[in-house]
């Protein structure tokens, strides 16, 4: 699902404008950018949580020449955990290719 298509979704459900739904959805997503930008975790009950985390520095080879290793630095990445009720949902789901 695209940002787009969410907005399609509760603006029929709602039965309300595009225009009127998109800031809404807009803002959602920049509050929760904003609260990870500062550190802060993002939790929503039953549907899961946004925080950071640090990876570590590491070591990595190259690919296309394995005998060169390259320094990775440590950094800061989003992680999504999901909650109970959105694993119990997704449990039944069956992936079509």
């Amino acid at each position: 699902m695209t940002k787009a298509e969410l907005i399609d979704a509760i603006t029929a459900k709602l039965g309300m404008r595009k225009k009127d739904i998109a800031p809404v959805v807009d803002e959602v997503f920049a509050e929760i950018q904003g609260a990870l930008s500062k550190g802060d975790k993002c939790t929503f009950v039953g549907f899961g949580v946004f925080e950071v985390r640090e990876r570590a520095a590491r070591e990595g080879r190259n690919p296309q020449d394995p005998t060169k290793i390259v320094k990775i630095p440590a950094k800061k990445i989003p992680v999504f955990r999901p909650g109970k009720d959105l694993k119990d949902a997704v449990v039944d789901v069956k992936i079509s290719k």
